[in-house]
């Protein structure tokens, strides 16, 4: 078994580290691996399976830039303990200084304050990594360097939205990407029509297996019919789904008695995809079928189960109609959560997997549920999740991501028990301000991507039963947010221009 360790000076700064226990490794090729954390007195150790070289990500604690997960560089197995603040800075420049090199080689224009503030965190880490015998200063100025890094990406990431935006809105004229927002339960409110028409040229009709049928063979689609019909009327681009959702608690809890019969549960759900896609078929073109396959959870099926579930209902989804468009859904697509052990396909390999088994499959919806625990994903920079694009787009299909952030960590009673909000994520506390920033700086970025179709809102209103706590764009009296006003701003900027 592999062992890489890390010092942490001074040893305090551990105590107000949870985040160290969440850390994982990857290798080069980014595989994630099986890591068991241990922390004893100010050394971070951890292990795994295999002795190559391989990256820590972590969380940590960047001034001005609160707590964004940062990578090191690849290490190799070493008896000295590496510093970590150390590692984490050179790392983050390494990945700077990479993406840069690749864009400007593309054609991009580098903005001039990206070159002042690269210099200063190259200076900085460099006086650090002559002071390894001074850990306490090392680690001081390793700091320094990582929030001119963390300054350095913000600058070049802010250049690569809007000249990459404005060169997509010059060659298409209006942008091929559609933003939207998911509806639960009943339309929005007559008074919110004219913020959603404003903000949205899209929505998501709500198809939940778990909210439909409820209790066995008993079918309530009184919600979707409704949201159906607001849609049109409206003129919105409608999709709907996702119709099963195989995380936690996903499926209705009748099928708990059939959760060991494979072929049962294939049947059930194959029926019950069959009903939705004919109930609205010619209405709906647009099916995100199935959502948290990667990390499942779902009465306790087996990887190789839930992919074989989910190959059989899309296979029965395209014979029911070969025009409708048919999507999944994948939450953490970091794959962070294979650092449990509890999974062998990559969040990747498993989609991959569905595109060569030649289902029909013509899109994959990346959610970006970010400030959420124990399921969601921790909180990166513009950086990373641009990468994180480029990533997936190697596999050649349209990419659509649906975005939830949470603009308060107070209690919401209407969302989902299965998650609370990460309050710890920002250099401040989680407010209206924050998650409307977030969402526009990432909104820019999505719709820049030349591989992103369509970007979505996890949820319209708080007022509404929902998934992710406090990342609505209404409040639960029904007034809008600050993030519903950048949503708007944006959704102008695509129009086509004279």
């Amino acid at each position: 078994m592999g062992l890489i360790r890390f010092a942490v000076e001074p040893a305090t700064l551990l105590d107000d580290l949870p985040e160290a226990y969440r850390g994982y490794l990857t290798g080069s090729d980014g595989r994630v691996f099986v890591t068991r954390i241990e922390v004893q007195e100010a050394i971070i150790g951890c292990h795994r399976k295999t002795s190559e070289s391989c990256k820590f990500h972590v969380a940590w604690p960047v001034t001005g830039f609160g707590r964004p997960v940062i990578a090191t560089a690849s290490l190799s197995e070493r008896e000295q303990p590496y510093l970590l603040p150390l590692e984490l800075a050179r790392g983050k420049i390494v990945q700077l200084r990479n993406q840069a090199g690749e864009w400007e080689l593309s054609g991009m224009t580098i903005p001039p304050d990206f070159v002042d503030s690269s210099r200063l965190a190259f200076r900085a880490f460099a006086k650090a990594a002559s002071r390894q015998n001074q850990p306490e200063e090392a680690t001081r100025l390793s700091n320094e360097a990582l929030c001119h890094a963390c300054a350095a990406a913000e600058i070049l990431m802010i250049g690569y939205s809007s000249q990459t935006f404005l060169n997509r809105l010059q060659r298409f004229g209006s942008l091929p990407a559609s933003i939207g927002c998911e509806l639960h339960q009943a339309p929005p409110h007559p008074d919110a029509d004219e913020l959603f028409a404003a903000a949205f040229n899209s929505a998501t009709v709500a198809c939940a297996w778990e909210k439909i049928e409820s209790k066995e063979k008993n079918y309530d689609w009184t919600y979707c019919d409704q949201q159906l019909d607001w849609c049109e009327k409206r003129k919105l681009l409608v999709k709907g789904g996702p119709l099963i959702d195989l995380g936690p608690h996903g499926l209705p809890s009748w099928l708990a008695r059939g959760q060991h019969d494979r072929f049962y549960l294939e049947k059930l759900a194959c029926d019950f995809v069959k009903m939705a896609i004919s109930r609205y078929f010619g209405r709906i073109r647009i099916w995100e079928v199935a959502t948290r396959l990667n990390s499942g959870g779902a009465l306790s099926l087996s990887e190789e189960d839930l992919l074989t579930l989910v190959v059989r209902v899309l296979d029965v989804a395209r014979q029911l109609d070969e025009e409708t468009q048919l999507l999944i859904r994948i939450d953490q697509p970091w794959g962070e959560y294979q650092a449990r052990g509890q999974h062998r396909l990559s969040p990747m390999q498993l989609v991959d997997a569905l595109l060569r088994s030649s289902v029909g499959l013509a899109g994959v919806n990346l959610e970006l549920a970010v400030g959420y625990l124990p399921r969601g994903s921790a909180y990166r920079d513009l950086l990373d999740i641009s990468r994180l694009i480029d990533m997936w787009s190697i596999l050649g299909v349209p990419l659509h991501a649906t975005l939830a952030c949470p603009s308060s960590s107070d209690d919401d009673a209407l969302a989902s028990e299965s998650w609370e909000v990460e309050p710890r994520m920002w250099d401040r506390e989680i407010d209206e301000t924050g998650q409307a920033e977030w969402i526009e700086r990432i909104l820019e970025l999505l719709l820049a991507k030349q591989s992103i179709s369509s970007v979505s809102l996890a949820h319209f209103s708080d007022g509404d039963s929902h998934t992710f706590p406090q990342a609505g764009l209404l409040r639960a009296d029904g007034t809008p947010k600050a993030a519903l006003e950048r949503i708007m701003i944006q959704h102008q900027r695509n129009k086509r221009q004279d």
